[in-house]
C-alpha cells in the first residue's frame, strides 16, 4: 500500500508542475503578444506625432515658372526629412516663381522661390533685391542659370555691375519682345535697371 500511494503522489507532483508549465508558458506568450501590440501601437502613434504638413511639388515643374494651385500640394513628411525653410502653405507658393526645376514630391523651401530669402541667399548682402530684366537677344537667356553672374548692359552705357541670377523664365513664345531673366542686385542699382529696362534695350554679359 505504501508503494502504491508514494506512486500515486509521484505521478500527481509531476502532473501539477507539468500543467503549471503549461500554465505558465501560456501566460507568457500571451504577456508578449499584449507587449507586441503595444509596441506596434506606440510606434505608430510616435511616427505620426513625428511628421510635418509640408508643401510639395504636385508634379514636376520647369525652372522659372510662376507656381499655381496645381502645381504644388500638401503632403506629411517625417520632420526629419522636411528642410528648413519648408513652406506649410499652398497661398504662400502660388503666383511666386520658382528659381530651379522641381521634382514632383521635392519639398519647395523659402529659397527656391524668388523673393527675399533667395534673395539674401544668393548674394548675401540684406539690402539686394530681385529685379526682371528682359534681354534683347533672347538666345542669352541659354547660357544662364541661377547663381550665374552677369553685368546689365543698357545702351550704350552699363547698368549693373555683378548682378546675380536668381531665375531665366520659360520662353514665352514667338511674339514675346525676350526672355525674361530675375536677377538680384543691391535696392539702388536695381531701381536704376528697372527703370532703364523701361526705356531701352537691355541685354546683360556673363562673368
Amino acid at each position: 500500500m505504501g508503494a502504491k500511494r508514494t506512486t500515486r503522489l509521484r505521478r500527481l507532483l509531476t502532473t501539477s508542475s507539468w500543467a503549471r508549465t503549461i500554465l505558465f508558458r501560456r501566460a507568457a506568450a500571451a504577456l508578449l503578444a499584449v507587449l507586441a501590440v503595444a509596441l506596434a501601437a506606440a510606434t505608430m502613434l510616435h511616427g505620426r506625432e513625428n511628421t510635418v504638413p509640408a508643401l510639395v511639388a504636385a508634379r514636376d515643374v520647369p525652372a522659372g515658372a510662376t507656381l499655381t494651385r496645381d502645381d504644388v500640394r500638401i503632403r506629411d513628411l517625417p520632420a526629419a526629412c522636411a528642410p528648413a525653410g519648408t513652406l506649410r502653405d499652398v497661398g504662400t507658393a502660388v503666383g511666386r516663381v520658382l528659381t530651379g526645376a522641381a521634382r514632383a514630391g521635392e519639398p519647395i523651401t523659402d529659397v527656391r522661390l524668388v523673393g527675399p530669402e533667395n534673395t539674401l541667399l544668393a548674394t548675401g548682402n540684406p539690402d539686394a533685391v530681385a529685379v526682371p530684366v528682359r534681354l534683347t537677344d533672347a538666345a542669352v537667356a541659354d547660357l544662364l542659370r541661377p547663381g550665374s553672374r552677369v553685368d546689365v548692359v543698357g545702351d550704350p552705357a552699363v547698368l549693373a555691375n555683378d548682378a546675380v541670377v536668381v531665375a531665366v523664365r520659360p520662353s514665352e513664345g514667338a511674339s514675346a519682345k525676350g526672355r525674361l531673366v530675375v536677377v538680384a542686385l543691391p535696392r539702388q542699382a536695381a531701381a536704376k535697371v528697372a527703370a532703364a529696362s523701361l526705356a531701352q534695350s537691355v541685354t546683360v554679359t556673363l562673368r
